[in-house]
């Protein structure tokens, strides 16, 4: 049978070996970390959210992030320091507002695909992720922003999804710990929320279960064709460790038929030395978990996932004593740093919305979303046969990670289909 390599084990690439594996092909996974799941698929906001689907391709967003450069805690922040990957790659962002509308509903039908993928996926295999059915609420704080957010949902509407107006008593109802005043919002009760990198380790291990082989500890080093052949030899090496093991230098290479990138923002770099344009952009998210140690912070949490238009803030319940608050844009190159003035908002925010819940255990947590200028991820073949990819999710990896890894599975299928043994024979 046909043998896949799949580089990441993010939620992109794991849930694209899951597809592979179930298609019957001999898959192995790459990926510098020990474990899956260890980059952007580590603490995001944990929200399956088909309502989040509007892209950002809008002249409203640019001039706010004018607006937003003197502040440093600022929902979007750009760093104006000059380099040719990020401005090209808001140049080409802007190209593409006249494609909003069109982005914006075919996220949503992704979005909606995947979470039928996702959820019978999850019963199949018994993952625990820590879900919560109880849908999203979005509120607005005054009446302007929530006749932009109505128009946002004909869009939304337009591509299948559920999602109703709500008054500032029903949005009490819906969550009774918020303590804001609001002008009114939207409630789409089909969302859902969870801890992506429990779902992430846990589809890992199905996928081991399934024959698939993970080289953790690996860095690759090049994708080559095979010399006189017609697949692929993925070169790698050992990531260096500190617990007294023996450094090789290079290890012998892989030889597969076919390889799928799913490298979040290592991609770029990766598509570019196969002959491939595919401009993903890392922007910088940040995220807090809220131990919740005390009855009083349990009580005093929400249980309904929130998003919070006028800062950015989405939040989700991981279980009884975890509350995960997570937000912002940072457009900085491959930087990772944990800035305070960036976690001290969502902290701010946290004390603000739910007064009686403790902020003194709180783990903050960065991450580069890989984005691509269009907000729509690139899933499919190459320019060269046997190249495949299935990355740029940007905000929405976890949201659309179930479709889009059937998408790349069925679009290796077409292109290297698994002989059957009866029908070879009879040929």
């Amino acid at each position: 049978m046909p043998h896949i390599a799949v580089i990441g084990a993010g939620i992109t690439g794991v849930t694209t070996a899951y597809a592979l594996a179930e298609r019957g092909y001999d898959v192995t996974v790459f990926d510098q970390h020990r474990y899956a799941g260890m980059e952007t698929s580590f603490a995001n906001g944990g929200q399956l959210s088909a309502s989040n689907a509007e892209v950002w391709n809008k002249t409203s967003t640019i001039l706010q992030g004018l607006k937003w450069m003197t502040r440093r805690d600022a929902p979007l922040l750009v760093n104006p320091k000059p380099s040719w990957h990020k401005y090209s790659w808001m140049a080409e962002f802007i190209a593409q507002i006249r494609n909003y509308r069109a982005n914006t509903v075919e996220t949503v039908r992704l979005a909606i695909a995947a979470r039928e993928h996702m959820e019978r996926l999850a019963e199949r295999e018994g993952i625990q992720f820590d879900l919560e059915r109880r849908g999203i609420l979005h509120f607005y704080r005054d009446r302007p922003s929530y006749e932009k957010a109505a128009k946002v949902n004909l869009l939304l509407k337009e591509g299948g999804l559920d999602r109703h107006a709500v008054t500032p008593d029903e949005i009490r109802s819906i969550e009774p710990t918020l303590r804001g005043r609001y002008h009114g919002g939207f409630f789409t009760p089909s969302d859902a929320t969870g801890d992506i990198h429990k779902f992430t380790r846990g589809l890992a291990e199905a996928c081991a279960r399934r024959g698939v082989q993970f080289r953790y500890d690996s860095a690759i080093e090049a994708v080559e064709p095979v010399p006189g052949g017609t697949g692929w030899l993925v070169r790698w090496l050992p990531v260096s460790r500190d617990d007294g093991g023996v450094r090789v230098k290079r290890w012998e290479p892989v030889e597969v038929d076919g390889v799928v990138v799913c490298a979040g923002t290592a991609s770029r770099d990766l598509a570019a030395a196969l002959g491939d344009r595919v401009n993903i952009y890392p922007v910088k998210g940040y995220s807090i978990t809220v131990h919740l140690h005390t009855p009083e912070s349990q009580d005093a949490a929400p249980n309904v996932s929130i998003l919070d238009d006028a800062t950015k803030i989405v939040t989700s319940r991981l279980g009884r004593d975890r509350f995960r608050v997570a937000g912002t844009a940072e457009f900085n190159g491959f930087n990772r740093d944990i800035r305070h003035d960036r976690i001290q908002p969502l902290v701010r925010w946290t004390r603000e919305q739910f007064p009686q819940v403790a902020t003194d255990r709180v783990v903050a947590w960065s991450g580069l979303r890989p984005m691509m200028p269009g907000m729509l991820p690139r899933v499919g073949p190459g320019s060269r046969p046997g190249i495949f990819y299935n990355t740029g999710h940007g905000h929405l990896g976890w949201t659309l990670s179930a479709a889009t890894a059937e998408i790349a599975a069925d679009s290796v299928a077409r292109s290297m289909p698994i002989e059957k043994p009866g029908l070879a024979r009879a040929a």
